[in-house]
């Protein structure tokens, strides 16, 4: 890892929040349609910008009760080509979203100054086909093509870090991190599991972080992430050995059920948040290292207020 982070070394002390499912928040408990599961529409919409500011503002104001520092992200998922055009948006036009995406983050974020120890505003790249798919035509010279036009738009919103969510294969997030080096932005992968316990495309969770260390050389990340998946996914994937140090944290979804079930459920299903809390309080126990806590699909800022209630007993 070449470019400098600006996270403080893993095992530091300091734990660090992310936001939870913002758009499953949006659509399910506010009622906004999200195109392509994409929130860069809405941004046009002053009653849902309004919302968004709630939804992220409710989770800034956990942080700041508890005193954790905050990765967070929360608007531009699919916001790389591909899915733009899908949108209707030109190149110039996506970047303009995009943008100003980071930058209603950057708003919300002016009123915790001084409440938050560490408050880092980043970008998302999201995978460039649907991550329950197999995405098996991405090579890693064209992931590398691909995701590079959107950490250009990313690297002049002047974003502090950027994280891949939700990808499921070893070339497309090889393609992505060798783009976000040669760019000059700190990018972390974070893996998404199913109900195998592996990835979509077939590799373990060790064999895809081992794998895409070896094959990205010096553009490998300083951190990968678990996210979209339940503790259920990810728990037998955690095996013993050095690469497990390389998982920095987990964004897990709220509810046990399998992805492509709750896709078609049409209403959010938030699981329990205590039981998720412990879970995730088992996890740090376990891997004293790891220190990034957040959430994903069907979770929110109840589910924060209980992860870090157990963080801070930690």
């Amino acid at each position: 890892m070449t470019v400098q982070s600006p996270l403080p070394p893993m095992g530091s002390g300091e734990f660090f929040l992310t936001e939870g499912g913002t758009e499953t928040e949006i659509m399910y408990r506010h009622g906004f349609e999200l195109p392509e599961f994409s929130m860069l529409p809405l941004l046009d919409n002053p009653r849902a910008v309004s919302a968004m500011r709630d939804v992220i503002s409710k989770q800034l104001d956990v942080a700041a009760e508890f005193g954790l520092s905050f990765l967070l992200t929360g608007f531009d998922y699919r916001a790389s080509p591909d899915w733009g055009a899908k949108l209707g948006y030109s190149a110039s036009s996506l970047a303009d979203a995009n943008i100003a995406a980071i930058e209603l983050l950057r708003e919300i974020s002016k009123g915790y100054e001084g409440e938050i120890p560490n408050l880092l505003i980043g970008g998302i790249l999201g995978p460039r086909g649907d991550a329950y798919s197999l995405n098996q035509e991405i090579t890693a010279e064209s992931a590398e093509d691909y995701h590079a036009v959107q950490l250009e738009t990313l690297r002049r919103a002047d974003v502090e870090f950027v994280s891949a969510l939700t990808f499921n294969n070893i070339a497309e997030s090889v393609g992505a991190l060798r783009a976000a080096e040669r760019i000059g932005l700190p990018l972390s992968v974070s893996l998404t599991l199913d109900s195998s316990c592996r990835l979509k495309s077939g590799p373990t969770l060790a064999e895809a972080i081992v794998e895409i260390d070896a094959q990205a050389g010096e553009a490998a990340p300083e951190f990968y992430i678990v996210n979209c998946s339940h503790p259920l996914e990810y728990e037998p994937a955690l095996e013993n050995g050095d690469w497990i140090k390389r998982l920095r944290g987990v964004r897990p979804n709220a509810s046990k059920m399998e992805k492509l079930a709750l896709c078609k459920l049409h209403h959010i299903e938030d699981g329990d948040p205590a039981e998720l809390a412990s879970q995730l309080f088992s996890l740090a126990e376990r891997f004293p290292h790891m220190d990034i806590f957040g959430g994903c699909c069907g979770t929110g800022h109840r589910h924060l207020r209980e992860i870090a209630k157990a963080l801070v007993r930690h």
